[in-house]
């Protein structure tokens, strides 16, 4: 049984676990989103989401703090002036991971890990689909009521036709 067992080891020791997800994490800062395998991506956003929650708080010390984890001067100089900006309305949930399928190598899950106020593409989609809000079932009974009234409007139409020719 894995009691209390909440971390992915990811097949690696611990050094390099913590080496390899702040590698990730500065990536994912600089570059906005990163391919990897699902795994990967879950461990990340996990070791990711609470630096990006620290961000907010623009201070030396949470600076510092972030630093420990990242150990790279352009991801965090990143984090607090670009990405602190983005995310400052946001209460949480600062990536995304979309499966992109398997590895043709070794039949690994691949993904798409993002953060979420960055994927520009995403946003301008979802601008044009709020927009836009149809319901499928109300149309079909709509529908259905149109027709049924249409019917009768085109048996009357008949029955005028015919008294028309009569009066002839």
């Amino acid at each position: 049984m894995r009691h209390g067992k909440k971390i992915n080891h990811l097949g690696r020791t611990a050094a390099h676990r913590k080496a390899m997800l702040s590698n990730m994490a500065a990536s994912l800062i600089l570059h906005k989103r990163l391919s990897t395998t699902v795994a990967k991506a879950k461990a990340l956003r996990k070791y990711v989401e609470p630096l990006l929650t620290k961000s907010k708080n623009d201070t030396t010390h949470s600076r510092r703090t972030v630093f420990a984890y990242l150990q790279e001067k352009e991801a965090v100089k990143e984090l607090f002036d670009e990405v602190s900006a983005k995310i400052a309305n946001r209460p949480g949930g600062y990536t995304r991971i979309l499966k992109t399928g398997l590895r043709l190598g070794d039949n690994a899950e691949m993904c798409v890990i993002e953060l979420v106020d960055y994927n520009e593409d995403m946003l301008a989609s979802t601008g044009a689909a709020g927009a836009k809000k149809t319901r499928r079932r109300a149309g079909g009974a709509k529908k259905k009521a149109d027709g049924a009234a249409e019917a009768p409007k085109a048996a009357e139409t008949d029955a005028t036709a015919e008294e028309s020719k009569d009066a002839e």
